[in-house]
Parts: C-alpha cells; sequence; structure tokens
C-alpha cells in the first residue's frame, strides 16, 4: 500500500514542479512604441468619418446566420 503511495507523491510533486517551473519564466516581452499618426492622415480619417456614418449594428441572429458554414461554402 506505501508503495502506490509513494508512486502517486512522486507523480504529484513532479507534475507540481512542472508546472510551477513554467509559470515563472523571466522572458520580458519587448514593448512596441505606437506610431504617431501625422496631422494629415488624422485630420483625413476625422473627415471620412464625417462623410461615411457608422453602420447600423444589425441583429446577432442575423449576424450568426451570415457567417455560418453552409453560407462559406456557397
Amino acid at each position: 500500500m506505501s508503495f502506490i503511495s509513494d508512486l502517486v507523491e512522486g507523480v504529484v510533486d513532479g507534475a507540481l514542479k512542472d508546472i510551477l517551473k513554467k509559470t515563472t519564466g523571466t522572458s520580458k516581452r519587448t514593448r512596441r512604441r505606437k506610431r504617431t499618426t501625422s496631422t494629415s492622415s488624422a485630420t483625413l480619417r476625422q473627415i471620412e468619418k464625417l462623410l461615411r456614418p457608422a453602420k447600423k449594428q444589425t441583429s446577432r441572429k442575423r449576424t450568426v446566420r451570415s457567417r455560418s458554414k453552409v453560407r462559406r461554402r456557397t
């Protein structure tokens, strides 16, 4: 009986050590700088926004239907 409990204890201990080793990584992701848009492109975007108003939101039911696999096949 002690053999089984030792075996289970060893497996659990190994799994916990493995999980802890994976979660305590020291790698840091590099930060990306936000690109500043030029004033001319920013004003152009604002003008386009005014000329083309946002579309009215369609119902969820309709959206799901339009994206269905059957529709995409045709």
